[in-house]
Order: structure tokens, then C-alpha cells, then sequence
């Protein structure tokens, strides 16, 4: 249910609203103007493959700056304060560096048009059909999130009732999507990359100056653990420290990060629309500098709000109106205007690379596999098409599915523990041992999605008293992802070793031991300056990370 106008509604004046239908005609002439190069359906799904690294990689960090970075890290701000620095510190780079150096040149490489189609080339049907699917359903409720916190940034601003609002954002995402395919999503998400900052940055500084700076901050706030990022007990779920640790860097840092950053179509299919193997594999590179830095413009707003806005701090709010909050109270018109835009455009960039993605996968990966085979382009690109708009009117009934958590973070982390974990078990098996079979393939991503949710159903649904079904925080939703996990490698080692793998020349381009070196290096790459090559980036990137952790630990 959305918060009462009355307590949320933003005081916005004729400035603002003109530095939002700027923002809008800025939008829309990006897909009007992308709309000319669309000529196929490699032009809609994927740009052509003819972006460079630059704009890939900014789009690439924009995609996932929508409601879970804007809205749930905020709410996380509220509630973990600087323990919420482990989605990116650990949650986050690690996996993007690895996806960049190791697991770009099979996508690339390869030549497929999505991460389904991997699993195709490398299971067969029955994995890629599974994966398909789920990823499908994924993307419809994930959409839902951002398509819900955009409406209620609009609701906040005009009053409209709930049912409205989420119309009136759908229609406007569907717009330049429909209209420019994945170049116009790619090249707004680099827009909105720059209009999230602008809007984040000055409520940052405004809110931080308010409460007396940093100190003042911390008098605030009286939970001394909301200043540091280890052991992190509370985010985690664990009481013991150790344990704590050992779960973050486990369930958060290696099964779900590596399961969201490295097997996620919404963010592969930015590094597939570069123009080379080299700018593909340092597009998730380029995207994880800024995303050491976006958790300041993001949790400390959120940590602000909890100390000095009444409705979050006694609890008749939930946590994910904490940015909202914040704005009413801090921002002067014109700065509102301008939070408003940035806010707006961040959740616009989650919700249309969700819708984006999907479309693809539909497409490529269920339409023209399974239900209408063999037609020219123009039909596919008209099924692309059809898909966007179906997509955007499933989005606006999973956000009513979304609205009844009061933390989005917990909603997404569960979906992750479905469909990402599992997911990333099978790719890491299959591309590094050639034994696996196609059985195996779809035997273990159906096995670790049913370990998940019969793990998560039994911690939310039944008595059971058990310390590993009791976990505070979204320590449920990493202990089911580590489950998931785990069942998904035995059952993949198990079903190969009774079942039949593919012969060798089958598998080159899709496992390392079988595929040529050459298959993975990019030859201009190598007349580069040190810092422009993939593997010096990657090293600088990790090491910026861990100074990060030990800074704030």
C-alpha cells in the first residue's frame, strides 16, 4: 500500500516540473533518434555489437542502478547502516572483475545472442529451456520492483492513486524501448548514470550537513555497528563473528554475487553489445569503479533518514520510503526537480533492462526455438517488439507482488537464491569440466532452484525452530542461495558421472580445457597502455576494493 499523500507528497513547483519534462523529451528523443539504426533484430537485441567500452560500461553499472541500489540500499542504509558496503565491496566487484576476465570471452567468443543460448550450445535443450524460463519469470518480477518504486516517486508527486501511477510509468519505459530496442536502453542508462549522480550527490551532502557532518551523524545514530562493515552480524543473520563472515563472503560474495554478475542476462547483454572482445570484456570493468562509490550517495541517505525523519525513525514508514522522506524535508525546489529526474531515471534504467533482457530471451531463446522456427528477421524483430509491450503490462501486476515487502532487498535477494544461484553452479562446472553432461545440466538448475525455494518456504512458512531456518536479517536468503549452490554441484558431479557427456569438438568455444588460447585473448589488446588492458584494470579494481574493506572495517 503506498504511504498517505499526505505525508509524503513532495512540494514540487513549476521549476521542477520543468527540469522533469526536460529530463523526459531527453528520453524519448534517445529512442526516437535510436529508432533510425534499427534495422534488424541483432540491431534491437543487441546494438549491432558496435558500442564502445565506455558507453557499455556506464550502461552496464546504470542497468543495475535502478530500484535495488536506489530504494533497497537506502532501506538497508535504515536498517545495517555501512554493513549494506558488502553488496558492493564484496557483492558486487569481485564478481564484475571475474565475469570481465574469465567468463566474457566464452559469451563473446561464442558468438550467442544471450545467456540461454549458451546453455543451448553447451546442454542442449533440456538446461536451456530450464534457464529460459526461470530467467523469463525472473525478469517480469524484477521489472515489477522498479516499475513500482517509479510509481511511487510519481504518486509522491502528483497524489495519483497507485493503480495510475503504475500505468502512466509503464507507458513511458515501454515508449523508447519499443521504439530504439537495446541502443535506446543503452544509451538513456548512460544518461541516467549522470542524472543519479547529480540527484544523489547534493541530498548527500544537504543531509550529511543537516545532522552536523559526519560526527554528527554518528551521534545520531546510537548503533555503533551501523558504522562498520565487518563482522556484519546484523545484514548477515549470524551472531557469531566468524560465522558472520564466513556466510557474507560465501552466500553474498561468491554464490550470489558471482550468480547475479556473471550469469544475468539484464547485465551480460550491455558487455555483448560492445564492439570487440576487448571493450566486452573490460565493459564490466569500467562498470565497477563507479560501483565502489555509489553505495555513499546511496546507504548514507538512507542512515540519515533513520536518524532525523520521524515516520521512519518510529517505524509508521517503511524502510524503503527512507529516500523520499529524505527529499521532502531536505531539498530546496529546483534540487528537488532535479532528485526527482535522477530517481525517475533510475528506476526507468532497472525497469528497461529487465524489460530488454527479457525480450530477447523470449525471442531468441523460447519463440524462435521452440514455437515458430525458421522465419525471416522481420518477424522476430516484430516478436521483440510484441514481447516489450507484453512485458511492461505483466510488470505492473508483479509490482502489486512487490509492494507487500517492506524491504525490497529481502524480496530480490530470495529471486536471486532461485534462479542466480543455481545458474551460476552449472555455467562454473560446465565451462570448467568437460565431463558434464546435458543431464546434468538440466538435472542441477532444476535440483538447486528446488533446494532454494523448499529451503525458503520452510524457513517462512513452517515451525520449524532450527537456527539455520531462523535467520535474522537476509541471512534466509544467503543460506538458501548457499544451498541452492550446493545441491546444484552434487547433482551436476553425480548425473555426469552416470549419464553421457558430448564429445570434444562439440564443446570448443563453451570449456576451457577443449577451446584454443586464441579463443580468449583479444590480439589488439596487447598494443594497448598497461591501464587499458583488461587484466591490469581488473588487478587495480580488486585492489581499490579490498583498501575499501579495510578503511571501513
Amino acid at each position: 500500500m503506498i504511504v498517505a499523500q499526505s505525508a509524503l507528497r513532495l512540494d514540487a513547483t513549476w521549476v521542477d516540473y520543468s527540469i522533469i519534462a526536460l529530463y523526459f523529451l531527453f528520453v524519448l528523443g534517445i529512442g526516437w533518434a535510436a529508432r533510425a539504426k534499427v534495422s534488424s533484430s541483432i540491431d534491437f537485441f543487441l546494438s549491432g555489437r558496435s558500442l564502445p567500452a565506455w558507453v557499455t560500461g556506464l550502461a552496464f553499472i546504470s542497468a543495475n542502478l535502478g530500484a535495488v541500489e536506489i530504494v533497497g540500499m537506502s532501506a538497508n542504509g535504515v536498517q545495517y547502516g555501512f554493513q549494506t558496503m558488502h553488496y558492493f565491496w564484496i557483492g558486487a566487484v569481485p564478481a564484475m572483475v571475474f565475469l570481465g576476465i574469465v567468463m566474457m570471452p566464452f559469451y563473446y567468443g561464442s558468438k550467442v545472442r544471450s545467456v540461454p543460448e549458451f546453455m543451448l550450445r553447451r546442454f542442449g535443450p533440456g538446461a536451456h529451456l530450464v534457464n529460459a524460463i526461470s530467467f523469463a519469470i525472473a525478469q517480469l518480477l524484477i521489472a515489477g520492483i522498479n516499475l513500482l518504486l517509479l510509481a511511487k516517486v510519481v504518486n509522491a508527486l502528483l497524489g495519483w492513486p497507485l493503480w495510475l501511477t503504475l500505468v502512466v510509468a509503464a507507458v513511458i519505459v515501454l515508449s523508447y524501448i519499443t521504439l530504439g530496442g537495446l541502443s535506446a536502453a543503452i544509451y538513456n542508462e548512460v544518461l541516467q548514470f549522470f542524472v543519479i549522480v547529480a540527484a544523489l550527490l547534493p541530498l548527500t551532502l544537504i543531509g550529511l550537513h543537516s545532522v552536523g557532518g559526519w560526527s554528527g551523524l554518528k551521534e545520531r545514530v546510537a548503533t555503533e555497528s551501523h558504522f562498520h562493515t565487518w563482522p556484519g552480524t546484523d545484514i548477515s543473520g549470524f551472531d557469531n563473528p566468524v560465522v558472520s563472515v564466513i556466510g557474507l563472503v560465501f552466500g553474498l560474495g561468491f554464490v550470489l554475487s558471482f550468480g547475479y554478475w556473471t550469469t544475468n542476462f539484464v547485465e551480460v547483454q550491455r558487455s555483448m553489445a560492445a564492439d570487440s572482445l576487448s571493450a566486452a570484456r573490460k565493459t564490466p570493468i569500467i562498470g565497477a569503479f563507479p560501483k565502489m562509490f555509489i553505495p555513499f550517495i546511496v546507504v548514507l541517505p538512507g542512515m540519515i533518514a533513520g536518524a532525523t525523519v520521524a515516520p521512519i525513525m518510529d517505524q509508521t514508514a517503511k524502510p524503503n520510503d527512507a529516500i523520499l522522506y529524505l527529499m521532502r524535508d531536505l531539498l530546496p525546489n529546483g534540487l528537488l526537480g532535479i532528485a526527482i529526474a535522477g530517481l525517475l531515471a533510475a528506476f526507468m534504467a532497472g525497469m528497461a533492462a529487465n524489460i530488454s533482457a527479457f525480450n530477447t530471451v523470449f525471442s531468441y531463446d523460447i519463440w524462435q526455438t521452440y514455437v515458430v522456427k525458421n522465419r525471416a528477421d522481420d518477424y522476430y524483430l516484430k516478436v521483440g517488439r510484441i514481447a516489450t509491450v507484453g512485458a511492461t503490462g505483466i510488470a505492473v501486476f508483479t509490482a502489486l507482488i512487490a509492494d507487500n515487502f517492506g524491504n525490497v532487498m529481502d524480496y530480490l535477494q530470495t529471486l536471486f537464491g532461485f534462479f542466480n544461484a543455481p545458474l551460476f553452479a552449472t555455467f562454473l562446472i560446465g565451462m570448467f569440466w568437460k565431463r558434464m553432461t546435458p543431464t546434468a545440466g538440466w538435472a542441477s538448475l532444476l535440483a538447486g532452484t528446488g533446494a532454494a525455494i523448499l529451503y525458503w518456504y520452510i524457513s517462512e512458512f513452517t515451525s520449524a525452530s532450527a537456527t539455520i531456518f531462523d535467520l535474522p536479517g537476509q541471512g534466509t536468503a544467503f543460506a538458501a542461495a548457499s544451498v541452492a549452490f550446493v545441491v546444484d554441484i552434487v547433482v551436476a558431479v553425480v548425473v555426469s558421472l552416470m549419464t553421457t557427456p558430448k564429445p570434444d569438438e562439440e564443446l570448443v568455444g563453451f570449456v576451457k580445457s577443449v577451446t584454443p588460447k586464441a579463443h580468449f585473448t583479444d590480439a589488439a589488446e596487447a598494443e594497448l597502455p598497461l591501464l587499458q588492458r583488461t587484466v591490469p584494470l581488473g588487478i587495480l579494481c580488486l585492489v581499490m576494493a579490498v583498501v575499501l574493506n579495510i578503511v571501513f572495517a
